[in-house]
């Protein structure tokens, strides 16, 4: 079991305990002697290793992206804390938990699970009901979907990031659709919310360190998603074609423009909702997440260039959740002004 986090961790520190290698590579000293420079990871946050002796040797012992038992020696370094590694084995895959070394939901797995039933629960029409599931009861569809983050660095980049900000667009549908009434399809609203994002699930890799797959470098999780409607609608008996239509719209559409990687426009009012819930719901988690970084102890971020602002964190409630129940993952905020964070 873990027990040193990397968020604990001082300067001169003796640590001997695993660490998810999200960076290995090999450098030349001064002296001309190899050595290695890592980047460990757990949940609570990264920080940066050097192997000086024995690097080619200790190197053999572990790849980039294994979970390896590290031992060490915690120094200052630029203004942080550098771990100097003497000894470093990949650990076997049975002895940890992977919630020990990536961020995830402060939302329990179960709690996740309850909030997705809850959402098909609601659907009313039968043709959509029965799609939808289809889709969740694959249990490997539903496992991942339950699993993965939302984002490899953006929004909801944790894992149960995706079914968190599926379940928020979600709520936030049911209100929308009662505060418009009944030119809203509430039905067709929620379907899409639950399946925007689905293709997710393929597209990030997120067993060991995020990234992309090689399916979602080339294809997408918006073709993915489409596909996966259509395929899934073509086995329900009588599966209006207009509905199968109208959802795939939904997932072409949900990035709002087409700069933002959205294959079609919103063109339904349904859409055009969906649309901006999803933007809606990442910047408001991503605002979420600076105000709770206390940082230096400043009422101001730095400036974000996502937003080309900075943003004021004093005083917020917010600011106060850390302290009263723990810290939450925090959202990246890479990006350049005026771009959406569905990437």
């Amino acid at each position: 079991m873990k027990k040193t986090f990397i968020k604990s961790i001082k300067e001169r520190d003796s640590v001997q305990d695993a660490f998810l290698v999200t960076k290995k590579e090999t450098g030349i000293s001064k002296s001309g002697k190899p050595y290695l420079n890592l980047r460990l990871m757990d949940s609570t946050g990264e920080m940066d290793a050097r192997v000086w002796d024995d690097a080619e040797e200790i190197s053999k012992g572990f790849r980039k992206d294994d979970i390896a038992v590290i031992k060490g020696f915690a120094v200052a370094y630029q203004g942080g804390i550098q771990l100097n590694v003497s000894a470093a084995k990949a650990a076997p895959e049975d002895k940890y938990s992977l919630r020990d070394f990536l961020p995830s939901s402060e939302k329990d797995p179960a709690e996740l699970a309850a909030g997705l039933d809850a959402a098909i629960a609601g659907i009313s029409d039968r043709h959509i009901k029965a799609l939808i599931e289809s889709i969740f009861s694959d249990p490997d569809i539903r496992d991942a979907f339950l699993t993965a983050p939302a984002a490899k660095a953006m929004h909801h980049s944790y894992l149960g990031g995706l079914a968190e900000h599926v379940l928020s667009i979600c709520g936030l549908a049911g209100k929308v659709a009662e505060h418009y009434g009944a030119c809203v399809n509430k039905d067709l609203l929620t379907a899409g919310a639950l399946l925007h994002d689905i293709g997710k699930i393929w597209e990030l890799s997120y067993r060991r360190s995020f990234d992309y797959t090689d399916e979602g470098r080339l294809i997408g999780h918006i073709t993915m998603g489409t596909d996966l409607i259509e395929r899934k609608a073509s086995a329900v008996p009588g599966f209006p074609k207009e509905l199968s239509m109208l959802l795939k719209h939904l997932v072409l559409s949900h990035h709002g423009q087409l700069e933002f990687g959205s294959p079609k426009r919103p063109k339904t009012i349904e859409a055009i909702i969906l649309s901006y819930l999803d933007d809606l719901d990442a910047k408001v988690s991503t605002v979420r997440g600076l105000i709770r970084d206390r940082g230096d102890g400043s009422n101001w971020t730095s400036y974000q260039r996502l937003f080309e602002r900075y943003i004021y964190k004093g005083g917020h409630p917010a600011a106060a959740e850390e302290e009263q129940g723990g810290a939450a993952p925090e959202d990246g905020n890479a990006g350049k002004g005026n771009l959406n964070l569905f990437r």
